[in-house]
């Protein structure tokens, strides 16, 4: 026992140097030292808040008891979770050949919790090649879940070959231009953005001056007193631009924000949790449920990355989102399928 805490004061220790570090970086972007330093605990599951701009934070036992995640949730207004890059029809040997299998699981863990999120958001790369029949098993996996709704964005993936049109007529039905959209609940405002269609040369993603207008538009008439949950596939931040993983125009977004008390981003993408808290707003990427992808900088380029036999879901994972009325944050907690 003595040594399970000495470990959990260091990590939790090194939390905090991490983003005491990334609060000091320029304008959205993140030193190199500080980023390896927050993949270190990358697969554990924490619960995150943010007050005036400081960060506090719990570690969680792997799995948490069904009488402290009812005790947790019961604090809050309400909940939803946080799905990303399922890959449907991804097939690689001795990396993941059942990624229905592994979806199934996260949804598993989701019905499973004592009160039912209000609703899912899928961060993007819910295909892996945008077929017919990807989009459908897709859609019928998602429908198995215990929640009123399910709210999507694009990943890259998912606008191969078609400019994104099979989405669109799948999952963006009610949505804006190329899929980009907005709602409210409970007195928080949630904007779903698409960042995969225009992808640069660079790899970085786009948001484009068509959409930027159309946030500013959004925003536009909201008290600086609403909470604001923007969900996204790629980091609207700078994560690790050699690797693409950032959005070109992401700044002047993330400018149209700056006004609020309470700003999360989520995204999907980089297979992996990194988080960062930037005065008011706190930046958060998601696990897959498919297959991780390194660490920048720990190989030649990102993609599917094989792991230890055995170990494939301590390294995929859902995101459970609890909101308390009132507060000025949002409760943040990372679960592997383990």
């Amino acid at each position: 026992m003595r040594n399970d805490n000495t470990k959990q004061n260091k990590e939790i220790r090194l939390v905090t140097d991490a983003v005491n570090r990334n609060q000091r970086t320029e304008e959205d972007g993140v030193d190199r030292r500080g980023f390896l330093s927050c993949m270190a605990w990358a697969g554990t599951g924490m619960i995150w808040t943010v007050a005036g701009g400081m960060l506090g934070s719990m570690l969680l036992p792997r799995r948490a008891g069904a009488e402290d995640m009812a005790g947790m949730m019961q604090k809050g207004s309400f909940s939803f979770a946080q799905i990303s890059d399922s890959h449907i029809g991804f097939n690689k040997e001795a990396i993941n050949q059942d990624v229905v299998g592994t979806l199934k699981q996260a949804i598993a863990r989701i019905n499973a919790l004592p009160q039912p999120p209000d609703f899912v958001l899928h961060t993007g790369d819910l295909t892996h090649l945008a077929s017919a029949d990807e989009f459908d098993t897709v859609d019928q996996l998602m429908k198995t879940i215990k929640t009123q709704q399910v709210f999507y964005v694009p990943g890259e993936h998912d606008v191969t070959g078609d400019n994104g049109k099979s989405y669109l007529d799948r999952f963006g039905k009610n949505s804006k231009g190329q899929g980009w959209h907005s709602f409210d609940h409970h007195g928080v405002h949630f904007i779903g953005l698409v960042n995969v269609v225009d992808i640069q040369q660079n790899g970085l993603g786009a948001l484009g001056q068509e959409q930027l207008a159309w946030l500013e538009a959004d925003l536009k008439d909201r008290s600086n007193e609403t909470p604001i949950v923007v969900f996204a596939h790629i980091p609207l931040w700078m994560v690790y631009p050699e690797w693409g993983w950032g959005t070109d125009d992401g700044a002047q977004a993330l400018t149209f924000l700056k006004r609020f008390g309470s700003v999360t981003v989520l995204n999907g993408h980089i297979h992996q949790v990194v988080k960062k808290v930037e005065g008011r707003m706190t930046f958060h990427t998601a696990m897959s449920t498919a297959f991780p992808q390194p660490e920048p900088g720990k190989a030649p380029k990102p993609g599917p990355m094989k792991v230890e036999a055995g170990k494939l879901n301590d390294h995929l994972g859902i995101t459970d989102v609890n909101y308390v009325e009132g507060k000025s944050s949002l409760a943040v907690v990372d679960s592997t399928l383990t």
